[in-house]
């Protein structure tokens, strides 16, 4: 349990820390447009598609190996990050950094839905969130309250968040034991028709979130003329926030259940996308920016309900293959989205978050079809209708 909090915390030191930073860093350093932005995460994107090259790498190394070298491999990529200040430059240190990441969450998932008991896992996912928050939070205090004040660069804070996760990484390969897996997991591509839904739900999301990740973040600073500080800023009020609502998140799963959550989640997120266009279409303030990009960051937290559904209809060696396969899935639309949405930016921005909305709907529609208490044999509302009847 140390461990996963400890590898939560880490992780967000470099990446939240680059997302702070990356959309003025591009638009001062290499001036990008919507259309590089776009095509800068589709890059970054590129690793996460690839994510069930994880199977193979499980072949000749251990779950627990691979997370901790995919963080250091994420955290000596976010230190340089400013010493490329070019398209070609952030696409090169943007890919290194990605495939740390990717691999990361694709790893740590597994772990948590192996090591984690499923009557506490709602409640401890919450807690691990809110680990991560923390982290990110003091990251960003400092940054907020000594930006300006210090005159800090790019490069200082780059540096210093990558650096400080290769220390967290290199505590916890000389401390920690190798922890066996109480179920061995298959070391083969796995692919089940019965967690069809859970595949469709993750390809959705993914889809969603790019839209977010991309554009929401790049629209504060290319409309509103957000600096390095008031970005920060920004962020930080969404870490403080999911400090408190995580741990209540995972409580709200563990009580009704991952399909009224879900379902909550985005009937939120579709009026949050629809505000967003707003913004563009009727020309609304930066105030009402700010508190959807907020609000739409604590939707995002219950994606722990996913998780929670796979944990519970999934045989307990699938768990690491697929991971993999999910975060593939995962991946499809956030390959091809933000390049080709990134052009649609240029002409109609309300348009890249009215697709958004239609997104959610979407997802919706497929959060209807989780049963109450999911189990194997129970993993959609239509499995009884197609269950075998019982022998007499």
């Amino acid at each position: 349990m140390t461990l996963l909090f400890l590898m939560a915390i880490a992780m967000p030191l470099s990446f939240a820390t680059w997302s702070a930073l990356l959309n003025n860093f591009v638009i001062e350093a290499a001036q990008f447009d919507g259309s590089d932005i776009g095509w800068l995460h589709t890059v970054r994107e590129i690793p996460g598609f690839l994510a069930i090259g994880v199977i193979l790498v499980l072949l000749v190394m251990r779950e627990q190996v691979l997370a901790l070298s995919a963080l250091a491999l994420l955290g000596a990529a976010t230190a340089v990050t400013a010493w490329f200040p070019s398209m070609a430059g952030l696409l090169i240190v943007t890919m290194l950094s990605s495939i740390g990441f990717h691999y990361y969450e694709t790893v740590n998932q597994s772990l948590q839905l192996q090591w984690l008991p499923k009557d506490r896992a709602p409640q401890m996912l919450g807690w691990l969130l809110s680990a991560a928050s923390a982290a990110t939070f003091v990251a960003y205090v400092a940054i907020v309250m000594t930006w300006e004040s210090l005159g800090l660069s790019y490069n200082t804070v780059y540096l210093a968040s990558g650096g400080l996760t290769l220390v967290i990484v290199a505590y916890c390969a000389l401390v920690f034991p190798q922890f066996e897996s109480p179920n061995p997991q298959r070391k083969s591509f796995v692919l089940r028709k019965r967690y069809w839904l859970y595949y469709a739900l993750q390809f959705m999301a993914g889809a969603r979130r790019q839209i977010f990740i991309v554009f929401a973040g790049f629209m504060m600073v290319e409309r509103f003329g957000f600096s390095v500080h008031e970005v920060t800023a920004l962020f930080l009020i969404n870490l403080v926030v999911n400090l408190v609502a995580a741990p209540l998140l995972g409580k709200m799963v563990h009580r009704y259940g991952e399909r009224p959550v879900l379902i909550f989640e985005y009937v939120g997120l579709t009026i949050v996308f629809v505000l967003y266009g707003g913004i563009y279409w009727f020309g609304w303030g930066v105030v009402l920016a700010s508190v959807l990009y907020v609000i739409d960051h604590v939707f995002f937290a219950l994606r722990l309900a996913l998780k929670t559904y796979f944990q519970k209809i999934a045989d307990p060696g699938d768990m690491a293959p697929t991971a993999a396969v999910a975060f593939t899935i995962n991946h499809i639309a956030a390959v091809f989205l933000p390049f080709l949405l990134g052009y649609l930016w240029l002409v109609s921005p309300g348009a890249v978050f009215g697709l958004a909305a239609a997104m959610a709907l979407a997802s919706l529609g497929l959060a209807l079809m989780i049963p109450r208490h999911p189990e194997p044999g129970n993993e959609t509302i239509f499995s009884q209708l197609t269950a075998p009847a019982p022998a007499e």
